[in-house]
């Protein structure tokens, strides 16, 4: 076969970057849901038209390198060109997504290679998925299932399987509809269709959550304020307004103290008399250096007598909060805005109870985690509170980016969950991921929320990520099968070459010899 020409190969990954990137305008801040059911389309024409299967492969590598551009571009000031070099590498995680798309669907498709692909391309994205949202390599931002936080109908598959059942099934529609395409057959259309509303049908004929009490919260959201001593005094201003309203719960953003509290008493006591006037428990949230040394983030709940428990973030942000391999990665920080000193890791999930209400705390990059909320539920929390401050990307889709996912884990989990941003968004969902409330990073105040307690055990809590071993299993029998067809095919050939008379094994045609041999 001739080797590819550089402008064939250049064409290839101009096109897969532009049809890679199309999906991230399903997410916030456009959050266009309803493109991520179709916006994987063209990508896999891109793919399928290459050459090779491996050149398919390729493209996909770049058309993922694409959408991470597209959807995480507000890191561009802090890393630099770090990102690009982030978004292919990660990309990289989609080629056999691409290698498989492309030997099920190139040239004139089967129907039965159709429903090979239905199963085998969303395992195959599935895995590159979860492979990619191990903590160290970034984290699970912005997963092809999220896109769906704002529709209730859609997400909720996420209390069967997690975020990732969810991202299968919106791959499995791509998939069936380009497959409808090549079949030139309305009826081939039928599979995406009965793909797409098995969400709704399980939100309507589903188990609901059983319904219970309602509590108050207020999220306080003071805006952006470099200097944590102002900051702190716009959060305590905000939350002395709210004497008399029979709040039950306050919740103040990330790094909205900038003290250790048991290093100032004062700092202590003035928390105190202020949750004592309000008359409800704050949890306020720590970023300054710990007594024993070494900076934490932490969520603290403020009662009346004091700190009532504490909890210290455990997944920390890549480069932001840490430099993986200092010593050999020290030299971003001279470039970038990577942290210059290294948070220290808590040591787990808690639960902080109010007296009355069980809160399960995790701050800011923890709220794109699924396992975490998992486990805190576990633990016994009735509601999720998420605590983050994203000033460095203020006026960005970072900000309801990480807003959204709130709603997918209330969903996973069955429970209802508040986010409190410092510079926003800050929102609040019910166990179903319907929002209650909603405040834009553009606004400054208290966001006041009735949130109904309703919770339910999902099939997500209870099997976990059952969705990616299921894709691991079925790419595995698939990729065995292909292997074991491609080995028995090339051994018959062989057959069928030496009973002809061939020389050549390889697949070039040689004439037999003439004579005696």
């Amino acid at each position: 076969m001739p080797r590819p020409q550089p402008a064939e190969l250049i064409r290839g990954a101009a096109a897969a970057l532009v049809a890679g990137a199309l999906p991230a305008l399903a997410f916030p801040a456009p959050s266009w849901w309803w493109l991520a059911w179709v916006g994987l389309i063209p990508l896999l024409f891109v793919v399928r038209a290459a050459p090779t299967a491996a050149q398919g492969g390729g493209r996909a590598w770049m058309g993922m390198a694409g959408f991470l551009l597209a959807n995480q571009y507000w890191l561009f000031p802090s890393s630099g060109p770090l990102l690009a070099v982030f978004a292919v590498g990660i990309g990289v995680l989609w080629f056999p997504w691409g290698w498989a798309a492309h030997r099920l669907l190139a040239g004139k498709p089967t129907a039965r290679q159709i429903l090979i692909a239905v199963a085998v391309l969303p395992s195959a994205w599935v895995l590159a998925e979860g492979v990619r949202s191990w903590h160290r390599l970034g984290g699970p931002w912005a997963l092809l299932g999220g896109s769906q936080w704002n529709q209730p109908a859609t997400l909720a598959p996420a209390s069967v399987g997690g975020v990732w059942l969810v991202g299968f099934l919106v791959v499995a529609v791509n998939t069936a509809l380009v497959g409808a395409i090549l079949l030139r057959s309305w009826r081939a259309v039928a599979p995406a269709v009965v793909l797409a509303v098995l969400g709704p049908v399980w939100f309507w004929w589903g188990p609901a959550p059983v319904p219970g009490s309602s509590v108050r919260v207020a999220l306080v959201q003071p805006g952006d304020i470099d200097d944590a001593a102002a900051r702190q005094r716009a959060s305590e201003s905000l939350t002395e307004g709210l004497a008399g309203e029979g709040i039950d719960l306050v919740v103040w953003g990330e790094s909205s103290v900038g003290v250790d509290l048991a290093d100032h008493p004062d700092a202590l006591a003035r928390l105190v008399e202020l949750r004592r006037r309000v008359g409800a428990d704050v949890l306020v949230n720590v970023d300054a250096p710990a007594r024993n040394g070494g900076i934490y983030k932490s969520s603290v709940l403020i009662g009346a007598d004091g700190p009532r428990g504490s909890y210290a973030k455990t997944r920390l942000v890549p480069f932001g909060e840490y430099v993986p391999l200092r010593p050999l990665l020290g030299w971003a920080t001279r470039h970038t805005k990577a942290a210059g000193e290294d948070r220290r890791r808590g040591e787990g999930p808690v639960v902080l109870n109010t007296g009355s209400l069980a809160i399960g705390p995790l701050i800011s990059f923890e709220t794109t985690f699924s396992d975490l909320p998992r486990r805190v539920v576990r633990l016994g929390a009735e509601m999720l509170a998420y605590q983050s401050s994203t000033s460095s990307y203020q006026g960005s889709w970072a900000q309801p980016q990480l807003a959204s996912m709130a709603a997918v884990h209330a969903a996973e989990t069955g429970h209802p969950a508040v986010h409190a941003g410092t510079s926003g968004v800050s929102s609040a969902f019910d166990a179903r991921g319907r929002e209650l409330g909603r405040l834009p990073a553009s606004d400054e105040g208290v966001l006041v929320i009735d949130v109904p307690l309703a919770s339910r055990v999902t099939v997500y809590d209870r099997l976990g990520d059952w969705p990616i071993l299921l894709s691991l299993l079925v790419l595995t029998a698939w990729c065995a099968q292909s292997g074991r067809r491609s080995w028995t095919g090339a051994r018959r050939w062989r057959v069928r070459s030496r009973a002809g008379g061939s020389r050549s094994w390889t697949g070039l045609r040689c004439r037999p010899r003439e004579g005696p041999p």
